[in-house]
């Protein structure tokens, strides 16, 4: 358990970035989806978070091993599912929350399993 949490605190910062990566990369594809495929100001939002959000990543890679901070991108599944949900109305099922529940769980557990 030691290693662990050790493995969280080596890569912390890392994680923390490729977390707000995932963030700010799925509210620029909501901005686009929102954009309705046409040049406007929700187009132009979405290429400006995600370029952030790529940048975000680049920098993030700093900071920790790649094999543990990668698999951190998909927290942005989770995000963008949970946008689609409460913003855009889609239907979230059982099964979909049972699908980001194991999400966070393997995400979690790769990254503690860096010792």
């Amino acid at each position: 358990m030691n290693k662990f949490i050790n493995s969280f605190k080596k890569n912390g910062t890392g994680i923390g970035l490729m977390i707000i990566a995932a963030l700010f990369t799925s509210t620029g594809q909501l901005f686009w989806k929102l954009s309705l495929s046409q040049l406007n100001m929700n187009l132009i939002v979405g290429f400006l978070l995600y370029g952030l959000g790529a940048v975000m990543m680049i920098v993030a890679f700093r900071f920790g091993s790649l094999s543990v901070l990668h698999p951190f991108l998909s927290v942005g599944y989770v995000i963008s599912t949970l946008l689609g949900g409460f913003i855009l109305h889609e239907h979230l099922s059982y099964y979909t929350f049972m699908g980001i529940t194991l999400i966070i769980i393997g995400v979690s557990l790769i990254g503690g399993g860096d010792e």
